[in-house]
């Protein structure tokens, strides 16, 4: 099939990973993909903040940056009517963001089947944070959207549920999660001796992966790590860099444990396995309660034993008992225990581990799986000669 495929992301971060890991999964299928996205995406590192465009949004006031994101949606449109045009695709697949209306308004004009991946309820997201002084506005174009979608592919049926409530069909949703490539994380062994070059070598090392922000919990690892016995060696390693660092740094430094943790800083995207490689427990202390967080799915592909919170969405993925150690969230000592537990016992790291691994297969989870599902469902619509 011919794919059009239509994103607003500036950023090189997890999200510019489902980005090109779809997009590839789609090319090893054998579809032909017309990517239409911002210029300066193509050109920015992996770890970038989207660059000069976004500082300089960041410095508007927040009305003038709200109209500014509307307005590019006619830009938008442009080019992907014209792509459109020339590319004659079969479909339409947009990764949504919010204020983007360019794929909705190319649905309305040409019919052209238009699926549409939600990754977050971003109006919801913003207005939490005071970003979103054109509420009306800004609600109305996400759930207009998500209306106009012939298919909707939230990324857990908690967000699934968000959408339904908001007006969008059931009939149209398609939950799929984030996925994996087995290719780039084929084996459960570091390339290189990371260890030694980390300064974790013979110690229990429970690691974290990604962009550090406050929600991560990530001073909740310190603190059980602070009231773990003597005993224990253990390390924390931290893959990425990001404004919560130094907050985990002083607490490390308040409960006298700054030299059992590590902070790489950004590393390349095709290192991660290797850094993953080198846990030997792998941690999710939080997570916003509709995310679909990629980092798990890294964690299972690679056979680490996870602990996360006890909460809907990740037990869409995670099994208490099966493939991870899930903690009570409203209970502060609740990671600790689980922390201890796991540290103490070599045989349910193994167990746990094992089945994390499994998963991936077992439940379908990866990127070429995700590629198959979406041109499965697309293809019907297209049999129709109509959107629906």
């Amino acid at each position: 099939m011919k794919i059009l495929y239509h994103h607003r992301t500036l950023s090189k971060d997890g999200q510019n990973v489902h980005i090109e890991e779809l997009i590839a999964a789609f090319r090893r299928a054998g579809h032909e993909v017309e990517v239409v996205g911002p210029s300066s995406h193509a050109k920015s590192e992996f770890g970038s903040d989207g660059g000069t465009l976004s500082r300089l949004r960041q410095a508007l006031p927040q009305w003038i940056s709200e109209i500014l994101e509307f307005a590019y949606s006619l830009l938008a449109f442009a080019r992907l009517y014209r792509a459109a045009k020339a590319f004659k695709p079969d479909f339409l697949y947009e990764r949504h963001n919010l204020y983007l209306m360019a794929g909705a308004w190319l649905r309305r004009l040409t019919e052209l089947p238009y699926i549409l991946e939600v990754n977050a309820p971003l109006y919801d997201e913003r207005a939490a944070n005071g970003q979103a002084r054109l509420g009306a506005l800004a609600r109305w174009t996400e759930t207009s959207v998500w209306k106009t979608a012939d298919i909707a592919l939230p990324v857990t049926q908690v967000l699934a549920d968000i959408m339904m409530s908001a007006g969008t069909p059931r009939e149209r949703i398609l939950v799929v999660p984030n996925g994996i490539n087995p290719a780039e994380f084929a084996n459960g062994t570091p390339k290189r001796d990371l260890r030694s070059e980390l300064g974790v070598a013979g110690s229990i090392v429970i690691g974290f992966t990604g962009f550090v922000r406050a929600w991560h919990g990530l001073p909740g690892v310190v603190d059980a790590m602070a009231d773990l016995v003597p005993e224990i060696d253990c390390k924390f390693l931290i893959v990425g860099d990001g404004p919560a660092v130094s907050d985990i740094k002083q607490r490390a430094a308040e409960k006298n444990i700054a030299d059992r943790v590590f902070i790489t800083g950004i590393i390349k995207r095709e290192d991660m396995s290797a850094y993953v490689a080198a846990f030997d427990i792998a941690m999710q202390p939080q997570a916003t309660p509709y995310a679909s967080p990629l980092k798990l799915f890294e964690y299972l592909a690679l056979g680490k034993p996870v602990i996360a919170p006890d909460q809907p969405n990740l037990r869409e993925i995670l099994t208490h008992e099966d493939n991870a150690l899930l903690f009570d969230p409203h209970d502060d000592a609740s990671l600790g225990v689980a922390l201890t537990r796991l540290l103490r016992d070599p045989d349910l790291r193994a167990r746990l581990g094992t089945s994390a691994k499994a998963t991936i297969s077992r439940r379908g989870l990866t990127w070429d799986d995700n590629a198959r599902r979406v041109v499965e469902r697309a293809g019907r619509l297209v049999e129709t000669g109509t959107g629906r």
